[in-house]
């Protein structure tokens, strides 16, 4: 049984791995945050933004997972871990 649930984790956790291409965005509400709008529109607030993606209006690429935080103030997004990122010419 302990192999079972030691192989089911790492599938799941390979399936919540998505690779996402957006521009950066900083949100100037509460006391302000950076986020990534994808292609398709969704909203993406990641925990630990990399300082090298600091820049509004920045085309990156970056590898996510999504995250469970216990409780936030900032109520935009989906909140992740940026696992590996690149940045993109206009």
């Amino acid at each position: 049984m302990k192999n079972y649930w030691s192989i089911r984790w790492k599938k799941n956790d390979i399936m919540s791995k998505k690779k996402i291409t957006g521009k950066v965005t900083y949100q100037n509400l509460e006391m302000g945050f950076w986020g990534i709008i994808d292609e398709d529109g969704n909203h993406w607030r990641p925990v630990e933004m990399p300082e090298q993606l600091k820049h509004d209006g920045r085309r990156v690429s970056v590898t996510i997972k999504e995250v469970d935080e216990e409780a936030s103030m900032f109520m935009w997004g989906t909140p992740v871990k940026i696992l590996s990122f690149e940045t993109l010419t206009p």
